[in-house]
């Protein structure tokens, strides 16, 4: 494979901006007769929310090569942690009115509040981990999906009422919106928290996978073996990924908390978990850039771009197919066709300035002209 100059990642990295800004120009046309700021701020804000989830599990499934089924539990414990310390305290003994007192009575600031969902999510991955890390393949899977499954139980178990609400869920968080409201930016302004939060983390993502434990990840996922005769602590860097996604997980909760506006246990089953694996697998297991194109693409077609299907007009088109619930049948069908047609993914293994767009177009004119001479040769001939 040709290895491209310093200057051709550039232009390359230019060239496929471009070419994605394109791309998603085209997908907003097809929607133009429905376009709103609303849609596009939702779309954006929980685009930003399944980016760093799904990065984290990637960090797990397919850069460490573990693979578990938990993710949904570690967004659940950021969720409730955030909750519970973001309930406005003016509306708390409201919100827990059927619960009893709470026990928290305070209220902590957003970031703060964050930051301790994704601390709580990576301690509870660490005690998980201790026994269930020594398990590999569909036996780890198994036991971190259990977790996630028994853990969505307790935390809706009366007893702990006072804490998490019980089955109940906990409103009137603290949230950007709330905070930006009174500002002089327009709506589009709610999406800059979401995006400065999932740039921080993904960023940080991205430098551990580019750093020493990175190399030792990757080579705990190609060959455990060879890893550990290589003098790698297999247990060691295993605990590491795992509590890093974990605590990247927990944080996503807690900003799909600050997205809703309220918690609940109900959205955190073991659903939400293959959805966020289909998600890396659709982008590419090893890709950072796939993972974010992913989450963004997903999410605006669940939720926009296809919205047509279930209201009768759909590009202009109206039949009486197109009715509710449909939706649901064509996006089943486009991910059965990625899934089964790109095994790879968007991105399989690479990253966003791999593409080779600058290049091919460099030697577009080359190749036409090449063709062109050959054609007129057979004419002749």
């Amino acid at each position: 494979m040709k290895i491209l100059s310093p200057a051709d990642k550039k232009k390359n990295t230019v060239c496929n901006l471009i070419m994605f800004a394109a791309l998603i120009a085209v997908l907003i046309y097809i929607d133009a007769t429905s376009l709103s700021v609303d849609m596009i701020v939702k779309v954006l804000q929980k685009g930003c929310v399944y980016a760093i989830v799904v990065v984290s599990m990637n960090l797990l499934n397919g850069f460490t090569g573990l693979f578990s089924l938990g993710q949904a539990g570690f967004m659940l414990i950021g969720a409730y942690m955030y909750s519970v310390f973001s309930v406005d305290n003016a509306s708390r003994e409201m919100v827990y009115s059927f619960s009893g007192k709470p026990v928290i009575n305070f209220q902590l600031p957003i970031i703060v509040a964050i930051i301790l969902a994704g601390l709580a999510a990576a301690l509870f991955s660490f005690l998980i981990g201790l026994p269930v890390l020594k398990l590999k393949s569909d036996y780890l899977a198994i036991a971190t999906l259990g977790f996630a499954e028994i853990l969505r139980t307790i935390i809706q178990w009366d007893k702990f009422g006072r804490v998490t609400n019980g089955s109940f869920p906990i409103s009137q968080l603290n949230t950007f919106k709330a905070r930006l409201a009174d500002t002089a930016f327009a709506k589009m302004s709610f999406v800059i928290p979401f995006f400065i939060v999932a740039v921080i983390c993904i960023g940080i993502i991205t430098l551990m996978i580019h750093s020493t434990y990175g190399r030792a990840f990757k080579a705990i996922r190609d060959d455990e073996v060879a890893a550990e005769a290589m003098g790698i602590n297999l247990a060691k860097h295993k605990m590491i990924s795992f509590v890093t996604s974990s605590f990247f997980a927990g944080i996503g909760g807690a900003l799909y908390a600050v997205f809703v506006g309220s918690t609940n246990a109900a959205p955190f089953t073991s659903a939400l978990t293959y959805e966020i694996l289909l998600i890396v697998v659709i982008g590419g297991i090893g890709s950072i850039t796939g993972s974010i194109l992913a989450s963004f693409l997903y999410i605006a077609s669940q939720e926009w771009w296809l919205r047509g299907l279930d209201s009768g007009t759909f590009m202009g088109i109206t039949s009486p197919i197109f009715r509710n619930g449909f939706r649901l049948v064509v996006f089943s069908v486009i991910i059965m066709i990625f899934v089964l047609f790109f095994r790879n993914g968007i991105m399989g293994d690479r990253e966003f300035s791999s593409l080779g767009i600058y290049r091919a177009i460099k030697n577009l004119p080359g190749k036409i002209a090449g063709k062109f001479k050959k054609s007129k040769a057979e004419v002749q001939e």
